[in-house]
C-alpha cells in the first residue's frame, strides 16, 4: 500500500471538511485519513469569520424555519457549543450575546406573538421583550435620530444573554483539523496548496488528482462548497443538479450599535435571509447589517476565476431557464433580486441599503455606515431540474460508489457536525468500520 493511499479523503478545508476529517478520526476506526484543500490555508471562503454572519443558527431567531426544521439545527447547533467548550475556546472564538428576531409593526408583532407560542416549548430560554425592554436592553432600536421613540408597534423575541450565539468557524476549522491530527494511532495528512483536478474511479478504490500529488481513496468525500457540483458534474452524477451561486455582502458601522444579534421576520415568498445586525467579533464589535443577496456567475468570492466553472455547474438549459423566469415573474422576488443589485452600487447603493437597516435601527445616518470590503461569501443554491424549483437547503450527492458530493448552503456550518455524523455512517458502512455512536453522544449532544 503507498503512502498516497488513504481510507478515507475528505476534499475541501472549510468547516464542513473539517468536521468529518475529525470525526472520522475521533470517532471510527479509520486508521489513514486525508484532507485535501485547495488554498494555502484553511477555510478561507466561506467559513472564513468575514464571509459569513458568524451565528450558530439554533432556529429560535431565525423566522424562516418551520419548527420541524428547528428541531434538526438546535441539537446540531448544540454541537457546535459543546465542542468549543470542551475545547476550551469559550471566549476566544465562540461567544454568548444577547439576541433576538423583532417584529415591526401590527402584522410582524402578531406573528411574532404566535411564532413565541409555537416555539416557547423547544426554546424554554425565550421571552417576550415590549418596546420598554427593548428601550433597555437595545435602546438603537426604538429611538429615532432625534432621540425619540419610533411610532411603529416592536417587539422582541429572544434571550439576553446565557446561550451561545456566534462562532468563528474558520478557527473552529483549524481547531477540528488540529484535533484531529493529536489523535494517536492514526494518520491524518493534511494537504494545502493542493486543488483537486480530477476524480475518477479505478476498481474499489478512487484516484484523486491534485496539480503535485496522485491519490488513492477506498471513499472520497467532496466538501468544496459550489465546487462540489462542479467536480461531481465532471465524474458524471448529479446531472439533475444546476447550482446557482449567491454571493451576500454587509454594510459595517463605525462603531458598536448593537448589544447583540438582531433578525428581523422573513418574508415568506423569498428564498433568503431577512437582513439582520450583528455584533462582529472580527470588527471589536461594530454592527455588520446584511446580507444582500446577490446571484454571482462565478463560484467564489473575491478569488481570481471561477466564471467558466459557473457556467459548467448551472447547465443552463429549458429546466434551468423555467426556474428563473419562475422566479421573475414573482413581483416580490423580482423586486428584491433588483434592490440586492442596487446595494452593490457605491453611494446610490448604501443610500438604498440604509432604508431597510433603519427597520432595525432607526437613528442610522449615512456617515454611520460603510460598504464592508471583502466581507461575504458565496452560498451554493441547488436547482433541481427534475422539480424544475430551487432547492432550499442542503444537497448531498451518493452515487453508492464510494463518493459523496455535498452542498451546505446556510445552515450547513452550524450543521457541520451533525452533517458529518450522517456521512461518517454512510462511510462506515460501506468501509465495513465502525463508528463509536456512543462517545459521540456522550461528548457532542447529551
Amino acid at each position: 500500500m503507498t503512502k498516497n493511499h488513504y481510507e478515507v479523503l475528505v476534499v475541501g478545508g472549510g468547516i464542513s471538511g473539517a468536521a468529518l476529517f475529525y470525526e472520522l478520526a475521533k470517532y471510527t476506526d479509520v486508521k489513514r485519513i486525508a484532507l485535501v484543500e485547495k488554498y494555502e490555508r484553511l477555510a478561507k471562503l466561506n467559513s472564513a469569520g468575514t464571509s459569513n454572519s458568524q451565528t450558530i443558527h439554533c432556529g429560535d431567531i431565525e423566522t424562516n424555519y418551520t419548527l420541524e426544521k428547528a428541531k434538526k439545527v438546535k441539537e446540531t447547533a448544540g454541537m457546535i457549543a459543546k465542542y468549543c467548550v470542551a475545547h476550551g475556546h469559550e471566549g476566544q472564538f465562540l461567544f454568548s450575546h444577547q439576541k433576538m428576531a423583532i417584529g415591526v409593526g401590527d402584522t410582524e408583532v402578531a406573528y411574532m406573538q404566535k411564532r413565541y407560542e409555537e416555539f416557547k416549548e423547544l426554546y424554554p430560554y425565550l421571552e417576550v421583550f415590549d418596546k420598554e425592554k427593548l428601550a433597555q436592553i437595545e435602546p438603537k432600536l426604538i429611538y429615532d435620530a432625534e432621540g425619540k421613540e419610533r411610532p411603529d408597534n416592536v417587539i422582541g423575541v429572544g434571550v439576553e444573554g446565557g446561550e451561545f450565539s456566534t462562532v468563528d468557524f474558520g478557527q473552529m476549522s483549524e481547531s477540528l483539523v488540529n484535533e484531529a491530527q493529536k489523535i494517536e494511532g492514526k494518520v491524518a495528512d493534511v494537504f494545502l496548496n493542493a486543488q483537486v483536478t480530477n476524480i475518477t474511479k479505478l476498481g474499489d478504490m478512487h484516484v484523486v488528482m491534485t496539480k503535485e500529488h496522485t491519490f488513492t481513496a477506498d471513499f472520497v468525500v467532496v466538501d468544496a462548497g459550489a465546487h462540489s457540483l462542479y467536480l461531481a458534474h465532471e465524474m458524471g452524477y448529479g446531472l439533475d443538479f444546476a447550482c446557482l451561486p449567491v454571493g451576500g455582502s454587509f454594510y459595517m458601522t463605525k462603531k458598536k450599535m448593537l448589544n447583540g444579534k438582531v433578525y428581523m421576520v422573513q418574508h415568506p415568498k423569498l428564498p433568503f435571509a431577512a437582513l439582520h445586525g450583528d455584533p462582529d467579533i472580527l470588527a471589536d464589535g461594530c454592527t455588520r447589517f446584511g446580507p444582500t443577496a446577490l446571484v454571482m456567475p462565478k463560484l467564489e468570492r473575491y478569488t481570481g476565476g471561477t466564471y467558466l466553472d459557473f457556467w459548467q455547474t448551472l447547465q443552463f438549459d429549458g429546466k434551468v431557464a423555467k426556474v428563473f423566469y419562475d422566479l421573475m415573474k414573482d413581483s416580490d422576488i423580482r423586486n428584491y433580486i433588483l434592490r440586492n443589485v442596487l446595494f452593490e452600487l457605491p453611494k446610490f447603493g448604501k443610500e438604498l441599503f440604509i432604508k431597510d437597516a433603519r427597520k432595525i435601527v432607526p437613528s442610522l445616518q449615512l456617515d454611520d455606515l460603510e460598504y464592508a470590503h471583502h466581507f461575504g461569501g458565496v452560498r451554493p443554491q441547488v436547482i433541481s431540474k427534475t422539480e424544475k424549483k430551487l432547492m432550499l437547503g442542503e444537497a448531498s450527492i451518493n452515487p453508492g460508489t464510494g463518493i459523496i458530493f455535498n452542498m451546505t448552503p446556510s445552515p450547513g456550518a452550524t450543521s457541520c457536525l451533525g452533517n458529518a455524523r450522517r456521512d461518517v455512517k454512510i462511510v462506515c458502512e460501506y468501509l465495513g468500520k465502525t463508528f463509536d455512536e456512543a462517545r459521540f453522544k456522550h461528548e457532542l449532544v447529551d
